[in-house]
């Protein structure tokens, strides 16, 4: 289970340190990155993103015009990406600009997958939400611990 939010900064070579405690939750040398739908990005284990990949492309079709759609932006963008010696990946140029990454960032576990945000448009993206966030959590009324 991978959770939990990290501030860490992104060197001038896009090499951002990733988070210890992530990192003993990650078998494997490996994540797969990739756009996500609000402007960050979303990295997944190899087994987590064979898995949801596989599900999207059994569930869409080239001959639609929205499925097509969410596969350019989220399946084609997609790259595996190694961490280095000293627990670092590195993030690709395209993927930085899509998530309009700079030097301070926000990593969170949401789980399954993380998320690799620009510290000021999380911190943005909160406030912006923070009503909606409020009306999604009155829906799960009938959850309880």
């Amino acid at each position: 289970m991978l959770t939990g939010e990290y501030k860490n900064t992104l060197d001038e070579k896009g090499r951002i340190m990733f988070p210890s405690k992530l990192r003993t939750g990650i078998t494997s040398n490996v994540l797969v990155v990739t756009q996500s739908i609000d402007r960050c990005l979303w990295l997944f284990t190899p087994e987590e993103w064979e898995n949801v990949s596989s599900k999207l492309m059994e569930n869409s079709s080239p001959f639609s015009e929205r499925n097509r759609l969410v596969m350019r932006r989220f399946i084609a963008p997609a790259q595996e990406i190694e961490f280095d010696k000293s627990g670092r990946l590195s993030i690709p140029q395209s993927l930085r600009e899509y998530a309009c990454l700079s030097k301070d960032c926000v990593i969170l576990g949401v789980n399954k997958y993380l998320e690799l945000w620009d510290a000021a448009a999380y911190k943005a993206y909160l406030t912006e939400t923070e009503d909606k966030f409020l009306e999604a959590s009155e829906e799960l009324k009938n959850i309880s611990f």
